[in-house]
């Protein structure tokens, strides 16, 4: 009889224990946040999304202005620019053009975005060779919008992942890795049942 009620006991535990211990390791996860990381993306993930609304983007060039309608249906590799293209934002351009290449068949769903946050200066010379390139700048309540992502405003060099229904939904910082942003993008293209 004594060996049934320790049989017993230890079944009460297990049983007792295999209904605790998941609720406290939730509680601790929902206390301690960053201790996990969930996921495998490479990328930090704009939570909740930032919607974008078709009106705020508006062609930096006569290209731009003419095709700014292939932002919505497509997913967007925003390189926000500050101010005068320098090394990083050129480097950052150079990485999105590779990174469309590196998709292959899916590059018809992807476009590039130059978001440009200065009207005064005239767009780089190279910018206009670029056929892949739409540039634009953001209305007021875009850069707003933006201040809830990044305080100051977004470096130059970083990169926005936008989905094909205007949400920001992931950002790097400058001097991302092109071949990881791949990785992510071509996830969220296998995925996605939009765009």
């Amino acid at each position: 009889m004594d060996k049934q009620h320790r049989k017993n006991r230890i079944t009460i535990l297990v049983i007792f224990a295999m209904s605790v211990i998941p609720f406290g390791i939730a509680w601790y996860l929902a206390k301690h946040p960053g201790t996990v990381r969930l996921g495998t993306n490479h990328g930090e993930l704009i939570s909740p999304p930032l919607a974008t609304e078709a009106g705020e983007f508006s062609g930096a060039d006569a290209f731009s202005a003419e095709n700014i309608g292939e932002l919505k249906g497509h997913w967007i590799l925003v390189n926000p620019v500050a101010g005068p293209c320098g090394e990083i934002c050129r480097e950052a351009l150079y990485k999105t053009n590779q990174i469309g290449l590196m998709v292959g068949k899916d590059i018809a769903r992807i476009r590039r975005l130059a978001l440009v946050f200065y009207s005064n200066l005239p767009l780089p010379a190279e910018w206009r060779d670029d056929g892949r390139l739409l540039k634009a700048l953001p209305a007021p309540s875009l850069q707003q919008k933006l201040t809830t992502i990044n305080p100051s405003p977004v470096p130059d060099g970083s990169l926005l992942i936008m989905d094909p229904l205007g949400n920001l939904m992931m950002k790097y910082a400058p001097g991302y890795d092109p071949y990881q942003v791949r990785d992510d993008l071509s996830k969220l293209l296998r995925i996605s049942q939009i765009g």
